[in-house]
């Protein structure tokens, strides 16, 4: 078992558009090569597709409610203890390089060392989406399809610091004891503007358009409110224009790919290669125009779904594992492989399973769980993946159920389908036993209005205008 661990993470990448999740349009062949010398873990979700809450799930190993990290207003601050704090207490060096999303970087998250942190603005983050029955309007609806094709990119030269303060890292200032770092880029998030040479990789008339589009009706009203306030589909003026945001959204997943490549290169040219364990994750996908959804929020796969791959010394190479797993499993998992499982560094009881046991011990009825109680949604939302059936349940709202194994796009919902009156149930009762819904819902807004009071109030909010993405420095 290797000593060390090298966790990469991006932002907003969907496991559909990674070459070794069987897209044969995108060009990531440095994932794709990691994937091969490893496992990749086949149905991978976030907890919550939003920035801050996922990366709150991911540090700590706990769902969102039982955090009561909730949105983009409420960064983790290190209240609640993360698998850095386990590490570093366990002694061994713990250093992010790159985007965290949390309060500060005064706050004690577990790392030792920071560099190049990226958190959210002003210690606060987007504090107008802590108005969910009455949203204020959402300005970077028009602002995604109007940066398309503009090379605005705050974000593609940050990563390119953060990729050299990596291989620096790997090659200056790695300590000979052991070690976890995390090195997180914040690559494809839109903007979808894509330097030239990436750009020109992907001929955006051989993309497919995004299923359903501007005509898919939604089938509840949480969805249809979700779509009327998160309208970027509306300002995109045709097809080709479309096809254009998509181009550079597989641009940007190839910069990445390109920066993953830099900091995997130097690992191997490192006397540390043979001991270090490497793990590829990401906080969360991106709807890219499917059913005319665009970012994240949604818990349809493209949002909800992220690529997952472990590799390194003990990992079975060239494998694929269908066992569904979630970003809380990551907790125990990088514990596991940094050689500390024991239950006492493990601390409290998490949800999460090693990675390392369910590779030896699958089971594909093994239930994920994941929820939504952020911007656009005015009842919270909550996903089960068990078996081939998934569950998306709404609070007084209508639900919606597919079967992902012979429906993986997820074009019919099964919720009001006779034949599946038990299949929705089953899941069901399997989603209260992990928590109760309706008392989630109205804890979520319990916490989101004593936030808005100690932000100054709702009419100071209002004159606020909402954060469309955290640029860097």
């Amino acid at each position: 078992m290797a000593r060390n661990v090298l966790i990469i993470m991006s932002d907003e990448h969907s496991r559909k558009v990674v070459g070794c999740y069987d897209n044969r349009k995108v060009h990531t062949p440095r994932i794709d090569a990691l994937a091969a010398g490893g496992t990749r873990f086949a149905n991978a979700y976030c907890n919550s597709p939003i920035c801050v809450p996922s990366r709150a799930s991911f540090h700590t190993g706990y769902y969102p409610h039982q955090i009561r990290y909730w949105d983009n207003a409420t960064p983790y601050d290190g209240r609640v203890p993360s698998w850095g704090h386990a590490l570093r207490d366990a002694g061994l060096l713990v250093t992010s390089i790159g985007k965290l999303h949390f309060a500060n970087a005064e706050c004690d998250t577990g790392f030792e060392t920071q560099l190049l942190p990226l958190h959210v603005k002003d210690g606060v983050g987007d504090i107008s989406s802590l108005l969910r029955k009455d949203p204020m309007e959402r300005p970077g609806s028009k602002k995604l399809p109007d940066m398309v094709g503009q090379e605005v990119t705050p974000y593609w030269n940050y990563d390119r610091q953060v990729a050299d303060a990596a291989v620096d890292w790997l090659d200056n200032a790695r300590p000979d004891g052991p070690w976890v770092t995390m090195i997180s880029f914040a690559l494809p998030h839109f903007p979808l503007s894509a330097p030239a040479r990436f750009r020109e990789m992907y001929d955006r008339d051989k993309l497919p358009l995004p299923k359903a589009g501007s005509d898919y009706v939604p089938e509840n009203r949480s969805l249809a409110d979700m779509r009327a306030l998160m309208n970027y589909q509306d300002y995109f003026e045709n097809e080709a224009h479309i096809l254009e945001a998509l181009a550079h959204y597989y641009a940007l997943c190839s910069a990445l790919d390109e920066n993953i490549g830099r900091v995997l290169n130097a690992l191997a040219a490192s006397t540390a290669a043979e001991d270090t364990s490497v793990i590829y994750i990401s906080d969360h996908g991106d709807n890219l125009g499917a059913r005319g959804f665009w970012a994240k929020s949604t818990l349809w796969e493209e949002s909800v779904g992220v690529p997952l791959v472990v590799a390194g010394p003990g990992i079975p190479a060239g494998r694929v594992c269908d066992t569904p797993v979630s970003l809380v499993d990551l907790y125990p998992t990088i514990l596991d492989l940094a050689g500390l499982s024991d239950q006492e560094v493990l601390g409290p009881p998490r949800p999460g399973i090693s990675l390392l046991d369910i590779l030896h011990a699958g089971d594909l009825r093994r239930a994920v769980f994941a929820e939504y109680h952020a911007v656009g949604s005015k009842t919270a939302s909550y996903m089960l993946r068990s078996d081939n059936f998934k569950l998306i349940e709404y609070v007084d709202d209508a639900p919606l159920l597919y079967d992902v194994g012979e429906d993986p796009e997820e074009m019919t919902n099964l919720a009001k389908t006779p034949a599946y009156s038990l299949v929705l149930e089953e899941l069901r009762a399997k989603l209260r036993t992990i928590l109760d819904p309706e008392k989630t819902n109205t804890v979520a807004f319990a916490d989101q209005a004593r936030r808005v009071s100690e932000l100054g109030g709702e009419a100071a909010i209002r004159k606020m205008t909402p954060v469309t993405f955290t640029e860097p420095g």
